[in-house]
């Protein structure tokens, strides 16, 4: 095994088949920034390409804070891509990633931190848990993944209550609501998570992959179509006779023989 990536603002810990992606800015509310955004990405490409891993959890640094957002002082002065976060980029990521992603929500999921949760496969919280999008009280908004998706999990009202209210949400009340999974006491929180991280490992991975990959085909367009064709299927008809057939006469210039052509 390649040794540990180092990361300034987030944390990677293997544990058996789960990988636990800590955002580790816990004096900032563990607010995203540039150099987080970037360093997730990294690190959910880096479990892609491996086999180790069979379920990932993503949480926060400290007691308090989840994640309450981005932090926008650092970027450019600029209406070109510079000047947003790349914050899309990981929601997306999230969403193209074949195996499960666990939100473990231990404490406020603020904003951008909300939307994350709600980007992810399965959201456990705990009771101290809030939930809140401030968007429009900063003058900013979630155009995508913040809106669509968030009407998906608790329908058009509360969604837009969410956004022109910027109410906090207690986990009771998220719960009632259908915004997370489940909540947990704190004392369990941990214990829990893993608990359903394991339960999930025990599946069958590429079960998993076509789940997960069904779902995101629905508002995932020709992208999440072509991972369905080209990630799930293509694998299984390249170990067939036919396929064989098809690029050994290919090769050798020759008419295939349609004996092996699947029925």
């Amino acid at each position: 095994m390649a040794e540990p990536r180092q990361y300034q603002t987030i944390e990677c810990r293997e544990d058996g088949p789960v990988l636990t992606l800590t955002l580790n800015r816990p004096d900032n509310g563990n607010m995203f920034n540039t150099t987080m955004l970037r360093e997730i990405l990294i690190a959910l490409e880096d479990c892609r390409r491996e086999t180790r891993t069979r379920v990932v959890v993503i949480t926060g640094a400290g007691e308090r804070f989840f994640c309450i957002g981005g932090e926008k002082d650092e970027l450019e002065n600029t209406l070109g891509y510079p000047g947003v976060l790349p914050v899309v980029d990981v929601y997306s990521a999230i969403e193209r990633l074949p195996k499960p992603v666990i939100a473990a929500v231990n404490g406020y999921a603020v904003g951008g931190g909300n939307v994350l949760q709600v980007v992810c496969d399965i959201s456990i919280a705990k009771e101290s848990a809030v939930f809140r999008q401030v968007g429009p009280m900063m003058g900013s908004y979630d155009a995508g993944y913040g809106t669509w998706n968030l009407e998906d999990l608790i329908g058009r009202k509360r969604a837009k209550e969410m956004w022109f209210l910027n109410d906090k949400v207690s986990s009771a009340r998220a719960l009632e609501i259908g915004l997370v999974n489940m909540v947990v006491p704190d004392d369990e929180f941990e214990a829990e998570v893993r608990r359903v991280a394991l339960q999930i490992s025990e599946r069958g991975s590429h079960a998993l992959r076509a789940v997960k990959a069904s779902f995101a085909a629905r508002t995932g367009g020709v992208e999440a179509m072509s991972r369905i064709a080209n990630d799930l299927l293509m694998p299984y008809y390249l170990r067939t006779d036919e396929s064989h057939e098809l690029s050994a006469a290919f090769r050798e210039k020759r008419t295939p023989d349609p004996e092996h052509f699947n029925n």
